[in-house]
């Protein structure tokens, strides 16, 4: 099996991922960090959740030379919060470097704050289209020294119409660049963008999207109409009880109605869409990481690329409108090996895009229907898109039942099944106690009194992967 020290990666570094739990490389990793360490342009069709952020970080961090000021190495992502993330993880590793700078650079931060960084010198510059475009126009940035190009959702980033705004940035990168292209699905526009911009590519596929999300992600599609789907909602959230779930709504107002509506019922939830301030939107995501709020009630655009470990089910309250939205969509859960479950919610007006969505992923999906009575099978669908009722796999990953769970643990009422926030316990400990094992082939535990299963004790605080080899993926 590889392993990061095979290939050759910096003492310093493999310490950073040693100490985060990291030892053996994901399949995206494997496949592409050796082609990038040799300066192949590399095009990579992954989803999100199986390791890429780390695929083209670790060689980013190989290369870059700390002792000059200028950006050598460039980020482009389509949104604020999947910039962030990156961030985050890029300056953990960039500690193996003593002086090395990232910069992330987006709309809804202050400018004066980015502009003082970069004139006090950064190496990686991590940003959204029209930000960069502002330092570029502004002369605050400059990309004559960079060598390394990522276009990371280069699918989402082209959906999004940043097409002009991407080709702009990339022609004032050097031709002599390294390209490193990540998508989960390939589109026609895409590959044009890949021909144009790139010389002699390796072409990297992890696996067919739609295998990826059938082998991890139970597809189910609930029967109802314009008027009960809100009840249909609230019926299965408390019969499936997730642990964490996002909840997608076609606009902004009816994000906006629903969350109203799942707060009201006693959930505890909140909205991300596009018309909350950068702070707002950085508080709520703060909140579902420490499992303080249950569900998110997002659009597709203040969603995309959001990584968060634990979120067990994803609700198609409005159905996506083609397949590779779906695809995005749903893969916020059952990511890097775990198990999810995604339910799509169908009136009679949605027959046509759910049999688009069907086609597109080879396969006809569990049939379920709402009625006064609550969610009954009507049938269709494989053995991966079972009903999302089956006990056996219902959310009971990541409920520990022991002191050391993680912080915003939410307690059951007897009486009406609501989750209310708790007040009990912190993040996961050393002795992993109802929390988190990592390493010594961490397991699913038993379910709790409650009915809720918890994690199994491991070795360490944050979760393994299942295997025996005592460390964890870099799903990063």
């Amino acid at each position: 099996m590889t392993t990061f020290q095979k290939m050759g990666l910096s003492k310093a570094v493999l310490q950073i991922l040693q100490d985060q739990g990291i030892v053996n490389p994901t399949p995206v990793q494997e496949k592409a960090i050796p082609e990038l360490l040799a300066g192949e342009d590399v095009i990579v069709q992954a989803q999100t959740g199986t390791g890429k952020t780390l695929a083209f970080l670790l060689p980013i961090m190989e290369k870059i030379r700390a002792d000059r000021p200028e950006a050598q190495a460039l980020i482009i992502t389509p949104t604020r919060e999947l910039a962030i993330q990156i961030t985050a993880e890029a300056r953990k590793l960039a500690a193996a470097h003593e002086g090395m700078s990232v910069l992330a650079a987006y709309g809804g931060q202050d400018v004066e704050r980015q502009l003082r960084k970069l004139q006090n010198g950064t190496q990686l510059v991590i940003g959204t289209p029209g930000r960069l475009l502002d330092h570029l126009r502004r002369g605050s940035l400059t990309l004559g020294a960079v060598r390394m190009l990522v276009l990371d959702e280069a699918d989402q980033m082209l959906h999004m119409g940043f097409l002009a705004e991407v080709e702009e940035i990339i022609r004032l990168v050097p031709r002599s660049r390294q390209t490193m292209l990540f998508s989960a699905t390939m589109p026609d526009n895409v590959k044009r963008l890949a021909k144009t911009y790139m010389q002699q590519p390796r072409d990297i596929r992890i696996a067919e999207t739609s295998r990826v999300t059938l082998d991890s992600i139970r597809q189910i599609v609930v029967e109802c109409t314009d008027r009960n789907k809100q009840d249909a909602l609230i019926t299965m959230i408390r019969q499936d009880r997730p642990y964490l779930a996002v909840i997608f709504c076609r606009t902004k107002r009816r994000a906006s109605t629903l969350n109203e509506a799942l707060q009201e019922a006693g959930f505890a939830s909140d909205e991300l869409h596009g018309d909350l301030s950068q702070s707002k939107r950085e508080q709520v995501m703060r909140a579902f990481r420490d499992a303080k709020l249950e569900l998110l009630v997002a659009t597709d655009v203040a969603a995309r690329g959001i990584d968060v470990e634990g979120v067990t089910h994803v609700f198609n309250y409005d159905i996506p409108q083609d397949v590779d939205s779906y695809i995005h969509r749903i893969g916020r859960t059952g990511r890097a090996g775990e198990k999810g479950i995604a339910v799509t919610f169908a009136a009679p007006k949605d027959v046509e895009a759910l049999r688009n969505i069907e086609r597109g992923i080879s396969l006809r999906l569990k049939r379920q229907r709402y009625e006064k009575s609550g969610v009954t099978d009507v049938g269709g669908g494989g053995p991966q898109s079972r009903s999302g009722s089956d006990s056996q796999e219902r959310s009971s990953r990541g409920k520990g039942s022991g002191a050391g769970s993680r912080s915003g643990r939410r307690s059951e009422n007897a009486a009406d099944g609501r989750r209310k926030p708790g007040t009990a316990g912190g993040r996961p400990g050393g002795s992993g106690q109802g929390g988190r094992g990592q390493g010594g082939g961490a397991k699913r535990g038993p379910g709790s009194a409650s009915g809720r299963g918890g994690r199994e004790q491991g070795s360490g605080g944050r979760r393994g992967s299942g295997r025996n080899d005592g460390g964890r993926r870099g799903r990063s």
